[in-house]
């Protein structure tokens, strides 16, 4: 049995903030890391792949663990030169609903981060920049897959490009007050995770202070 392929699109994972597996347990805790012992693709189609593995548990107990191989995203919160925020409809199969978010996608072969967060804007919006960052990156469903987004802000986008989209997009663009797409977000009209964390992770970093105390008891 083989490593599962990247699929197209995908990119070597970025371990540049990695830690040691046990770290975060502390010097003298017992060892949590699995032992993978073999690997196939259990199932691939075109953007992502299921991952069958055979793992040995800390303990010495062997088992079997199943997770859905994603490769790298980039997902691009752009602003234009009046400040607000580029924003699409797409219509997401898997829910059966349209759902409003941050433009977003996967990295092309030979293709750089900045890059791809750059392309992926312009093919989904039809909006340009040369102004990009880097925002932070998360892992956002450790459970069942290694999935990576790569948040990146975008600042003076124009739609002075050509939207091109793939034969599976159905995208419609529209643009929104920062205070505005926060507002959905609080009233629980936000539905689309990914967006919500970045556009979290953003309002959270532009704040000089912040305040965080428990829930009130009953």
């Amino acid at each position: 049995m083989t490593n599962p392929e990247p699929e197209d699109g995908d990119s070597p994972r970025d371990t540049s903030e990695e830690t040691d597996p046990d770290s975060a347990g502390g010097e003298h805790e017992e060892p949590l890391q699995w032992v993978t012992e073999d690997r196939e693709n259990a199932y691939s189609c075109p953007g992502f792949s299921i991952v069958h593995e055979e793992v040995t548990l800390p303990d010495g107990t062997t088992t079997d663990f199943d997770y859905l191989h994603d490769g790298p995203s980039v997902v691009i919160l752009p602003f234009t030169p009046h400040g607000d925020l580029v924003l699409i409809e797409e219509w997401r199969q898997a829910v059966k609903q349209v759902t409003r978010g941050f433009p977003a996608g996967g990295i092309e072969p030979g293709e750089g981060f900045h890059q791809a967060a750059q392309r992926e804007l312009t093919e989904e919006t039809g909006y340009e920049t040369s102004d990009v960052y880097r925002l932070d990156t998360f892992e956002p469903a450790t459970g069942i897959s290694d999935a990576v987004f790569h948040y990146f802000v975008a600042t003076d986008c124009r739609p002075t490009g050509t939207q091109n989209l793939d034969e599976d997009e159905s995208i419609r663009v529209v643009t929104s007050s920062l205070g505005d797409i926060l507002e959905t977000l609080f009233q629980g009209d936000l539905k689309d995770g990914r967006t919500a964390l970045g556009l979290l992770r953003y309002v959270v970093g532009d704040m000089d202070q912040i305040s965080v105390s428990p829930p009130n008891g009953p």
